[in-house]
């Protein structure tokens, strides 16, 4: 998955331009909460990307970067 496609999905469940800020914190600013980790982890489940949330470090999904690196990590990358 790219950077562009993750942002579009994140854009589609959060329903929020913030999610293409390179500074913002998702977690903190309110935007990415508990029901959009969800549905993100769905999604990704669907594209073929196992993604454990148990698992996972939660510090990673407060940027976009963090959450493309538990993608690549899941697709073996």
């Amino acid at each position: 998955m790219t950077k562009e496609e993750l942002l579009k999905l994140l854009f589609e469940i959060c329903e929020d331009d913030a999610v293409y800020d390179e500074d913002i914190d998702l977690i903190e600013d309110g935007i990415f909460d508990s029901y959009a980790m969800i549905e993100l982890f769905t999604r990704l489940e669907d594209l073929g990307y196992s993604i454990q949330p148990t698992r996972i470090d939660r510090k990673k999904l407060k940027t976009v970067d963090g959450i493309l690196e538990i993608i690549r990590e899941a697709a073996g990358r």
